[in-house]
């Protein structure tokens, strides 16, 4: 690595380092604030606050990550200018397609770092945080009542009176499907999810053949092990998740991870569902933010390396500027896709390609 890179990246790291930090105290400061009550009535101690705030770390990132780098970047940009670091570098040689090239490289790593917390940290740390109020709450429950919901890779429908999500148990599950010889009907008092299976209890099976009869066939067994039907606690865990999202609830942000809607796609596989738009946004959503990172790299960089001494606050009032176009264009976005009023491609990668394209744009007028 140059010797330049090294320097670019040290004056980078600094102020990239104190935005995620002042970002964590802000939002830990305000959110305490509005949740204190919360935490009084389920007497938690300081320490599990603590913990709970550390859990939400991961999902914090994926938000303020960005707009840090974008902040960092400007920060750092519209110093070298200040002190006319750019115009020596340019002097020396060395061009701004060069100079931004330890930039895309952290922006490379840092969306693939989001990626990666989006995926597989964030998920379980999130929903362990909110385990862990819920625990402390004598209100809440692991109990969901009067769940339906549609395994279309099987075509069976369920309905189940009351099913624990911590657990896996279920009360009074109901199962029915039809093939092309029978229609079965599957009642139980209880069931359990054991060595990948459900295993139902003081079960009926009942088997209309040909489907069109109306005198079944009773099949009465205390255990009855259900190979022959799907919806692992994986999937059903997703599927509660999306019935209880509503359009609102999504416009304001992602709340799904790819793993979670692969999940879900294993019971809907077309995907033929009202609530197909919604979340496709999500999906393609998923796939465009860790470009984020790439694409506030374009933003910065000619807004930082305009010629000319400027005061280092001018970079800090431009990323604000810039963050609230992008997460306005983003909400609008977010919005219209959930709706279904434009693609759902279109509506996730709508303000990436805008503003790169806007970042590409201003590059070419950069002397």
């Amino acid at each position: 690595m140059r010797l330049l890179d090294r320097y670019i990246l040290r004056e980078l790291f600094t102020p990239l380092f104190y935005c995620l930090v002042g970002f964590q105290i802000f939002w830990t400061a305000f959110d305490l604030f509005s949740r204190l009550d919360v935490y009084q009535s389920a007497k938690m101690s300081t320490g599990e606050i603590a913990r709970y705030y550390l859990l939400q770390t991961p999902e914090l990132l994926t938000t303020v990550l960005p707009i840090a780098l974008l902040l960092a970047l400007l920060y750092a940009l519209t110093n070298h200018a200040r002190h006319n670091e750019l115009v020596a570098m340019r002097a020396a040689g060395v061009s701004l397609a060069r100079l931004s090239v330890p930039y895309f490289v952290v922006a490379i790593f840092l969306g693939g770092g989001l990626f990666v917390v989006n995926e597989f940290i964030s998920p379980k740390s999130t929903a362990e945080a909110a385990r862990l109020v819920r625990d402390k709450e004598e209100t809440q429950t692991d109990w969901v009542d009067n769940l339906h919901f549609r395994d279309d890779s099987k075509q069976q429908l369920w309905h189940v009176k009351r099913y624990n999500k911590k657990s896996g148990e279920m009360e009074q599950p109901t199962v029915a499907w039809e093939e092309p010889d029978a229609r079965y009907v599957l009642f139980a008092e209880s069931a359990e999810w054991k060595n990948g299976t459900w295993v139902f209890y003081n079960a009926q099976l009942q088997t209309y053949r040909p489907p069109s009869n109306d005198l079944p066939y009773k099949l009465t067994t205390n255990v009855l092990a259900g190979t022959f039907v799907g919806g692992a606690p994986e999937q059903l865990e997703v599927e509660i998740k999306v019935t209880q999202m509503d359009q609102m609830m999504a416009a304001k942000r992602l709340r799904l991870s790819l793993t979670e809607m692969m999940e879900y796609r294993r019971l809907h596989p077309g995907m033929n569902t009202d609530r197909a738009a919604l979340l496709m946004t999500q999906f393609h959503g998923r796939l465009a933010q860790p470009f984020t990172c790439l694409v506030v790299v374009l933003v910065a960089l000619p807004f930082g390396a305009m010629g000319g001494r400027r005061n280092v606050y001018a970079g800090v009032a431009g990323s604000v500027g810039i963050c609230f176009f992008y997460f306005v264009l983003l909400r609008w976005g977010l919005a219209l896709g959930t709706a279904g009023y434009i693609p759902a491609v279109l509506a996730a990668w709508l303000p990436n390609l805008i503003f790169a394209g806007t970042g590409m744009a201003l590059m070419r007028k950069v002397p």
